[in-house]
C-alpha cells in the first residue's frame, strides 16, 4: 500500500495541531463522505452504462485513477489537495463496485454493510487500545495479503474457479489492517492533512471489508 510508507511515517508537523476530537471527527467525516459518494454512484448510475464500457478499460481507468488519487493525498501536505486525491480514489472505487453490489439482494447488502460497520467499531476500540499489537502484526498483515492475492489469481486465471474460504482469510486481514491503520493514524501529528489521508488508507481497508462481507453473504443466502 503505497500510502503506508509516507503517510504514516510523518513526524514533522505540517499545517496546525487540531484536538483528537476534531482530529477523529475528520477522520469519521471523511469516511462518510466517500461512503456517500459510493451510495450514490450505485443508486444513480445505470449498471447499463458501466456494463457498455470495455472491463479492461474500466480497470484500467480505475487504476490509473487510484494510483493518481494515492500519489496525490500522500505527497500532499495540503487537505483540500489530500482531498481531492481521495475522492479520485473513491470514485473509480464506486464504478468497480456498482455491478457486483447490485447482483445481491438488497437485504443482504443492508445487512452486509451493517455488518461491516460493526466490525470497523470493534476495529477501531481495538486499534485504540491495543496499538503495539497491531504495529507488531502489520508485516504479517502485509504478507498474507500479498500472498491471499497471488493464491487468488492463480485460482482464478489458471485452475478457473475460486475459494469461499479465501473471502474469510481476507476478512480477517482487513480487519487486522483497519486496527493497525487507526492505530498508526492516531501515531502521527494530527493535523487536518493526516486526518484526511489516515481516512483514505481507511476506507480502502473498510470498502474491501465490506466487498467480502457481502460476498460470503451472498453466498451464504
Amino acid at each position: 500500500m503505497l500510502e503506508q510508507e509516507s503517510v504514516f511515517k510523518r513526524t514533522e508537523v505540517e499545517g496546525e495541531i487540531i484536538s483528537d476530537r476534531v482530529y477523529n471527527l475528520a477522520i469519521g467525516v471523511v469516511l462518510a463522505w466517500g461512503f456517500w459518494v459510493n451510495y450514490y454512484m450505485i443508486k444513480t448510475i445505470p449498471i447499463e452504462a458501466i456494463q457498455s464500457v470495455s472491463p479492461w478499460l474500466l480497470l484500467i481507468g480505475y487504476f490509473v485513477s487510484c494510483f493518481a488519487g494515492i500519489m496525490i493525498f500522500t505527497r500532499s501536505d495540503n487537505p483540500t489537495v489530500s482531498f481531492l486525491g481521495y475522492n479520485l480514489v473513491v470514485i473509480p472505487m464506486g464504478i468497480i463496485i456498482s455491478p457486483f453490489v447490485h447482483s445481491f439482494d438488497p437485504q443482504i447488502v443492508e445487512r452486509a454493510f451493517l455488518a461491516t460497520g460493526l466490525v470497523t467499531t470493534i476495529m477501531v476500540i481495538l486499534g485504540t487500545a491495543y496499538p503495539a499489537f497491531f504495529f507488531k502484526i502489520a508485516g504479517a498483515l502485509f504478507w498474507a495479503l500479498l500472498s491471499v492475492i497471488v493464491v487468488e489469481l492463480f485460482m482464478a486465471f489458471v485452475l478457473g474457479y475460486s475459494a469461499s474460504f479465501i473471502d474469510w482469510i481476507v476478512v480477517a486481514i482487513f480487519c487486522g489492517y483497519i486496527g493497525y491503520d487507526w492505530a498508526r493514524a492516531n501515531s502521527i501529528p494530527k493535523t487536518l492533512d493526516n486526518a484526511v489521508d489516515s481516512a483514505a488508507s481507511l476506507y480502502i481497508d473498510i470498502i474491501n471489508l465490506f466487498i467480502r462481507i457481502l460476498s460470503i453473504m451472498g453466498r451464504r443466502d
